[in-house]
Order: C-alpha cells, then structure tokens, then sequence
C-alpha cells in the first residue's frame, strides 16, 4: 500500500531542506515530474524561498492565485515542480527556474519572466493525420507537423501556449546541461554519444575543461556554441542560496 504521507528523514535527496525539525513533510501529489524528481509547492514557498513562516501561510498565498508554474496559476500545495519549470510570482515581479545544483538537489535560480522553458524530447509517436507528438521530460506533449525532431534533442517552448520557439539538436559539438550523477550541474560540450547494447543507457563522451562521460539520461541539450537558457554560475555549479 503506497502511503499518503512523507516523512522529512526518507524524503528525496533532491529536496534541499532541513530533515531534522519536523517529523512530517509535504508529500506530492502525481504530477508531471516523477516524485523523486519534484518538490512540492508548498516547500519551495515555505522552505526553500521563505515567503511564509508556516503551511497555512504558503496554502493562503496559493489559493489567492498569487503563484504560476510555466505561466499557469497553480493552487494545489501538493503540486510538484521539477527541473526546468518555471515559478513566477507575478506580485513581487520574479521568476525562477528549477535546476539540479552540483549536489544533486533541486534549487531556483534567478531569471527573465520573459524566458522560454527549455524541455527535452524523451519520445515521439505518430497521431492521427500523421502528425508528430513530442512526449517532453515534463510530461507535457506537443503536436508538430516537423519530422526532424529526435528522442533526446531540446525545445524552447514559449508559456503558457507551448509554442516551440527553437529546436536544439542533440550531437556532438552542442552544449548540454548535466542533470544527474557525479556531474551534475555542469554545463559540456557533446563530444561524442557510444551506441550500448541491451537495456543498458548509451554513453555520452562530454568535455568541459576535462574529459568525462555520463549516460544518456542526464544529458539535456541547451544550445550550440552558447547555452540558450540562463545557467547558474556560467558553467553549472552551486546556485547562490541568496538569490532566492
């Protein structure tokens, strides 16, 4: 039987608050990000951006419709944001973007409330009228009359109409984002991708001042010579904890 509560010490490693003042925490309802990779709202305004000094405050901000994730209000304290969403808190006139800092833990990063969200394709199939629909890393989907798009290549959607905006292409000499494992966090260029055999992730060959390797999955494309989105600390790394 799956539980309906989360306490704070078996919480994802991914949530970047203290573990040890409470017994209980949020648990996050099934959303577009899979729950290890997610953190409710209700944290992100309470704990992790201090705009409220306990649950009933960060429930009350929400339900005034005063929070919007990828530029629709969200109201359900239990609803999970991931990498690459994007909060806007239109009242104090900020946005921020969720990444995975080099700790592996999700945090907001500063930027534009005019950005475009960057969403990788993990799938595509073809629907009626022979049309692509591209199955992104958020759960989210768009219909495209396009044919060149690729499982693993990125998007820059405008919000909230999910407009593609540019196509990032996914091969050697693009940058991408690591979002996952040892290097987490770290902005590289694709050197080269090696074809595994089996169930076993493919191996991309990445270089970012040295040479390392990663799997497949933690390889998010975000530009050619130059990243299309704004990356905290120019080249990955820690999110300054102030900016939030």
């Amino acid at each position: 039987m799956v539980s309906k509560h989360q306490k704070r010490l078996s919480m994802p490693k991914t949530w970047n608050i203290q573990r040890k003042t409470h017994k209980w925490s949020v648990k996050a309802v099934p959303g577009p990000h899979s729950r290890s990779k997610s953190i409710p709202l209700l944290l992100v305004l309470r704990d992790v951006l201090k705009l409220a000094n306990s649950s009933k405050e960060a429930r009350k901000i929400l339900h005034d419709g005063n929070v919007m994730v990828d530029g629709v209000v969200r109201r359900d304290y239990k609803f999970p944001i991931g990498v690459f969403d994007i909060l806007t808190i239109p009242k104090m006139d900020v946005a921020y973007r969720v990444v995975l800092d080099e700790k592996q833990r999700l945090s907001l990063h500063k930027i534009g409330d005019s950005e475009n969200k960057l969403c990788r394709i993990d799938n595509k199939t073809v629907v009626k009228g022979g049309n692509i629909q591209l199955n992104l890393h958020d759960g989210s989907n768009i219909i495209s009359d396009e044919y060149s798009y690729r499982t693993f290549d990125s998007v820059l959607i405008s919000v909230p109409d999910k407009k593609v905006v540019k196509h990032l292409v996914y091969k050697p000499g693009n940058l991408a984002l690591i979002i996952g494992g040892t290097h987490s966090g770290e902005l590289a260029t694709i050197v080269d991708v090696r074809k595994t055999r089996g169930s076993m992730s493919n191996m991309v060959s990445l270089k970012s001042g040295y040479d390392f390797e990663t799997i497949e999955d933690y390889v998010y494309v975000v530009g050619k010579s130059e990243p299309e989105i704004e990356i905290p600390g120019a080249g990955g790394g820690v999110i300054d904890e102030s900016d939030a």
